[in-house]
């Protein structure tokens, strides 16, 4: 099976479960887990932030950042096609009383300046009080485009100028780092929240990660103990973390090379809609032409042993650790003979 549905579905090596298994833990709820303490400090360094916190997963690192940030009766600002807004349930209306303003995401994970700016309610009685902007990097539904740095400096701008928070949701920030050659440090600087997954390119089977001030992270610990994600010994999982920021990250660049190298072959295939161009980390989106039935399609490739994403209308494929060139080859070539066998 060459399952491309996310790079969720990674599994630890065996150096990592060494880690686990070796780690040394303690009570986290009381502050007295030695590792995850050591990878709140790593992570700290990393983000050039002073503090950090490590939470269940990236939604709930996005709902505590966020609940942290801004107020009930408050409103954020985020894209149309973002994660919060899209795939975590409405969480930050439903706990945190927090009304979202949708603006539209170009399609390079940005969105227009004017637009935003315009978006920000006034001073009104009407109107509930704009405290937040969310921005994610990199993007999911926008084909894991890393944000450019010019981008979210002039977001910045923005922001100060209107007194306003900023969070990003750095899901996937380490590809976004590999991908523009740039530091963690320096791509959230401007930022005042952000949180990545472990368990994405990272490789590891849990967590989260949110960085910020060491007031947010005193106020976020409280949200998160809060809405139920305060851990015990947890030290099992920070250990995957440590031993990922240690050995993993830059391996990340051999899924983007992966990913390049399967939207370059699907670009060849008949009836296979696709830009190589646009495909910057390891996230690929294409679609098929009207003479391919997607249901058809999908249920093909999976006699094939080929498993992904899709919705509305489009297909994901996401590469990862443990996903191999000669996979991104079998890949192509079978593909290729489902799409002959579909159009006969």
């Amino acid at each position: 099976m060459i399952d491309l549905r996310s790079d969720t579905v990674t599994k630890p090596n065996e150096p990592m479960r060494k880690a686990m298994y070796n780690s040394e833990v303690g009570d986290d709820v009381y502050g007295e887990d030695p590792t995850v303490n050591k990878l709140q400090d790593m992570v700290s360094e990393i983000t050039g932030m002073e503090d950090s916190l490590l939470v269940a997963s990236g939604t709930m690192g996005n709902l505590v950042s966020l609940l942290t940030l801004t107020n009930r009766g408050e409103e954020i600002i985020l894209g149309n096609k973002c994660h919060v807004y899209a795939w975590e349930g409405s969480g930050v209306s439903i706990y945190g009383g927090i009304s979202m303003k949708i603006i539209n995401n170009n399609n390079d994970g940005s969105f227009d300046l004017r637009e935003l700016s315009n978006s920000i309610n006034p001073l009104d009685d009407h109107k509930p009080k704009t405290s937040t902007i969310s921005i994610e990097n990199t993007h999911n539904q926008c084909g894991g485009s890393p944000l450019k740095i010019e981008f979210i400096n002039s977001v910045k701008e923005i922001a100060e100028k209107n007194n306003l928070n900023i969070h990003m949701d750095g899901a996937r920030l380490f590809n976004a780092s590999i991908a523009q050659r740039l530091s963690v440090e320096n791509i959230v600087k401007n930022v005042d929240s952000v949180t990545f997954c472990l368990s994405k390119g990272l490789s590891c089977p849990i967590g989260s990660i949110i960085s910020g001030s060491k007031e947010f992270i005193i106020e976020a610990r409280r949200w998160r103990k809060s809405i139920g994600g305060g851990m015990r010994q947890a030290g099992v999982i920070a250990a995957a973390g440590i031993y990922a920021l240690e050995n993993l990250v830059d391996r990340i660049e051999e899924d983007h090379v992966n990913a390049r190298t399967l939207a370059n072959g699907f670009s060849k295939i008949p009836e296979i809609i696709i830009d190589p161009e646009y495909v910057k980390t390891n996230i690929l989106r294409f679609e098929l032409s009207n003479k391919i039935n997607l249901i058809e399609f999908s249920t093909e490739l999976e006699k094939e042993g080929i498993f992904f994403n899709s919705s509305y209308g489009s297909i994901r494929m996401v590469t990862h650790y443990g996903i191999t060139s000669k996979d991104i080859n079998n890949v192509i070539e079978k593909t290729s003979k489902v799409i002959k066998s579909l159009l006969q």
